[in-house]
């Protein structure tokens, strides 16, 4: 895809949502950062239902190490890898108390050296909470970059390097939140809403859905074999 259809797939996604917001629900920066370790292999509203039982009553470093990892498995256990999350959460709580007075920290380094939390997750709350135009590439933003063709790439930590090179500085801040609710929504894995899609005329896959007259969506017959 060229500079400028990259610049205008973007103009167009700002267009239709100004402020593009996670879909985690949190009130602090640590309730934010709790919720992105617990949503790794797993769904934002999953994760929801999981910590509205805990967050209003023990959404604090020591409010969850008060509630201990028995009972913050059994709050977590329907979400994926909830033991392993519990202890990394607990260990999460402790280093932010020790380390940094019980503030998330706002910088990389510091952010990674807790358990639990990968580059994906630090970018989240660097951009999130702190507002740094950094780029937290999922499965969502990794599948639209590549599909696309805003930014492809072969890993992730390809595809967040050509996302920080192609998309325009002006789109960066809330260029990842983009992708997921464009993924989550419309570029779904299986079955793209290719009709409903803004980017579809910019967009290089080849294979996109077309809309049958009840609705549903297939794929497009390839060119070679399509009616005019």
């Amino acid at each position: 895809m060229t500079p400028a259809a990259v610049a205008e797939c973007f103009r167009r996604l700002r267009a239709a949502n100004p402020t593009p917001v996670t879909e985690l629900e949190y009130k602090t920066n640590f309730q934010l950062l709790i919720a992105v370790i617990l949503s790794a292999q797993s769904t934002d509203r999953a994760v929801n239902l999981a910590t509205r039982q805990f967050f209003p009553a023990h959404g604090t470093p020591e409010g969850l190490l008060a509630l201990g990892e028995e009972g913050l498995s059994q709050a977590i256990r329907t979400i994926g890898l909830y033991r392993t999350k519990t202890r990394n959460i607990l260990q999460t709580c402790a280093l932010i108390l020790e380390r940094h007075g019980g503030a998330v920290p706002n910088d990389r380094a510091a952010l990674e050296a807790l358990p639990g939390v990968g580059r994906k997750t630090a970018n989240v709350v660097l951009n999130t909470a702190f507002g740094q135009a950094v780029m937290a590439v999922d499965t969502h933003v990794f599948r639209v970059a590549n599909r696309t063709g805003i930014a492809p790439g072969k890993t992730v930590r390809e595809v967040e390097q050509r996302l920080m090179e192609r998309v325009p500085e002006e789109y960066l801040l809330n260029a990842h939140h983009w992708l997921i609710l464009h993924g989550r929504h419309i570029c779904l894995a299986r079955k793209p809403k290719c009709p409903e899609c803004l980017l579809r005329d910019l967009c290089e896959y080849p294979n996109k859905t077309i809309k049958l007259s009840g609705g549903n969506s297939q794929p497009a017959a390839p060119a070679a074999t399509q009616q005019s």
